[in-house]
């Protein structure tokens, strides 16, 4: 059954120079998948892309890619200072086929020729998912792609109950409860299902994925660490654990440490993927 959300939605996650950095680390660990959903669900060359929540803008790098010189790619974020490093990096790598607006996808004065509307890890933060497909909508031509990636936590949430390592348990609840507290969907394979179908879109094509792994020279754990220092301050605000219990400066060694006791890898966040095509009348 579909949470609402419990308080006005906010962005969970936080606002910071280490967040972005944060997002840069994700992008590493969850690109390769994100590539093959945007490939499935059709993106291809000379089309014309509008990424939603586009932060630092390696999502609208991925669909810059695929749709080659002859395309374009709008990535559109809330966050002036985020935006304004997703500018920069596609400056410094003469990505030509790229640019970044400010401004809220929901009410932004955007063209209605695009090819495709995309995004990762943000309709869960609008509080209203099938009302902001339905306003993103308005931007897509007759026949456009519709290609979306959020998360799904009740699969890393079973994965730990069964599994050995408290701590890989207890830092996944926490980060569960904090979502959803924050007014966050956290589990967003029905979300999605149903703003497709409320929107017209029909049945959508979908997957769920997760990263698993271990090692010294794995991203998942900095990335683990960076998402928990984002998170610490909601976590702290909704009196779900404290700095002292986190102790994020050992927690590096401690999930590391924690693999290696417990031959287990570590789960990074679940996430499903669904695309769909608009109606052609």
């Amino acid at each position: 059954m579909s949470t609402s959300p419990t308080v006005a939605p906010t962005y969970t996650m936080g606002r910071s120079e280490s967040e972005t950095r944060r997002l840069m680390l994700q992008a590493e660990l969850l690109d390769p998948f994100m590539r093959r959903c945007l490939v499935d669900a059709g993106v291809s060359a000379g089309m014309k892309v509008l990424d939603l929540g586009s932060g630092p803008g390696d999502v609208a790098f991925l669909a810059a890619d695929l749709v080659g010189e002859t395309g374009s790619v709008v990535g559109i974020d809330m966050n002036p200072a985020v935006v304004a490093v997703a500018r920069s990096r596609a400056a410094e790598a003469g990505r030509a086929n790229v640019s970044f607006v400010e401004g809220d996808c929901r009410s932004a004065s955007l063209p209605a020729d695009f090819d495709a509307v995309i995004g990762r890890f943000v309709l869960l933060y609008t509080g209203d998912v099938t009302g902001t497909l339905q306003s993103v909508l308005e931007h897509v031509r007759p026949g456009g792609i519709v290609a979306f990636a959020e998360p799904e936590f009740s699969c890393v949430l079973g994965f730990t109950e069964g599994g050995p390592s408290p701590l890989s348990r207890t830092l996944w609840e926490w980060a569960n409860t904090m979502f959803v507290r924050s007014g966050s969907f956290p589990n967003m394979s029905l979300e999605l299902y149903r703003a497709f179908t409320a929107n017209g879109l029909g049945i959508p094509n979908m997957l769920v994925q997760a990263p698993l792994g271990g090692g010294d020279a794995w991203a998942g754990f900095p990335w683990a660490v960076e998402s928990f220092r984002s998170m610490l301050p909601l976590l702290e605000r909704f009196g779900v654990g404290t700095e002292s219990e986190l102790d994020l400066e050992t927690l590096y060694d401690r999930l590391r440490a924690d693999a290696i006791q417990h031959d287990c890898p570590f789960m990074l966040i679940p996430f499903v993927t669904a695309w769909a095509k608009t109606p052609i009348a």
